[in-house]
């Protein structure tokens, strides 16, 4: 652990004591339960993870892709089931 400064880059050097509080800001961060194998029913307490919400979102990137590919995929299937191929572009 170590200071950040406003744009969230770690401080080189650490600052003096009158520098720091003239600098501190309170951030309110909020944590979301994350599922370290992304099995959602699997809640063991060791498969459960506290992370912030912009890492939870990172550590679920490649699932999110994963399902978004087939969520297009099985869309595009059931409208060639019904409606026939799609024409050529």
């Amino acid at each position: 652990m170590g200071w950040r400064d406003g744009q969230g880059r770690w401080l080189r050097q650490r600052l003096r004591n009158e520098d720091l509080l003239a600098r501190i800001r309170i951030t309110k961060v909020v944590l979301a339960a994350a599922h370290r194998d992304h099995d959602t029913a699997n809640n063991e307490d060791a498969n459960l993870a506290a992370f912030c919400q912009c890492c939870h979102m990172l550590h679920d990137h490649d699932e999110h892709q994963r399902r978004r590919w087939r969520t297009l995929f099985r869309r595009k299937a059931m409208g060639d089931l019904f409606q026939g191929p799609y024409p050529a572009a």
